[in-house]
């Protein structure tokens, strides 16, 4: 049984460790870490990508078994593990990576990218499609009189993506990256479409390989 409150503490801790001024040395390279499901399986991708031109420079993956189960504001407890896996197998190490979950926008300051970062001592940034906590004003999320998210319009027609930074950035920064990282018609930046591709891919091939060989 997953004791819930412990890592609500936990998370308040890692939490105090989270820094929100911008403290990455360079931006060359910059990835994007995205989970897809098989079942219980938990797929995690990740693509590296030139800044500059968004040319992919690598894309690794890892397959492993969820442990914990979903439950809102604990998506690092599910999908972390698997993307650690995938992140320790990169040849080229980001400057900045971009998940898809939150970074601070979260009741305690540690969404994924926040949590992930901290855990990786990874510059980060969340995206995320949907609000976790607080209030749209004039496209800022506010949580607890704090400003933590922008919402941001990637295509026309469709519905928003927040982003918040994760770790090791600004709100602003993490903005104009984010922004900078949009390829038409991609919704996502670049890097996440990527690696959501990928995990879809390997999701495919997996699920395949389960149905030859129960037949």
């Amino acid at each position: 049984m997953i004791d819930f409150n412990r890592l609500k503490e936990e998370q308040l801790k890692l939490a105090k460790k989270v820094v929100t001024s911008d403290s990455f040395e360079k931006l060359e390279l910059i990835g994007g870490a995205d989970c897809s499901y098989n079942g219980e399986e938990i797929i995690a991708a990740i693509a590296v990508c030139d800044y500059k031109t968004m040319s992919l420079k690598e894309k690794v993956y890892s397959v492993s078994r969820a442990k914990v189960p979903y439950l809102k504001g604990f998506l690092a407890y599910r999908e972390g593990p698997a993307i650690a896996e995938a992140y320790a197998k990169l040849e080229n190490r980001p400057d900045i990576m971009i998940f898809d979950g939150h970074g601070i926008s979260h009741p305690r300051r540690l969404g994924l990218a926040s949590h992930m970062g901290v855990l990786l001592e990874q510059a980060s940034i969340g995206t995320a499609k949907q609000l976790l906590a607080g209030e749209s004003k004039g496209g800022v999320v506010y949580i607890d009189k704090e400003a933590r998210a922008e919402m941001l319009v990637s295509r026309q027609h469709s519905k928003p993506i927040y982003v918040s930074p994760g770790h090791k950035i600004s709100l602003k920064t993490s903005v104009e990256i984010a922004k900078e990282c949009i390829r038409f018609p991609h919704k996502l930046p670049e890097p996440l479409h990527l690696a959501h591709k990928y995990a879809n891919e390997i999701r495919d091939k997996i699920a395949k390989r389960n149905v030859k060989t129960d037949e």
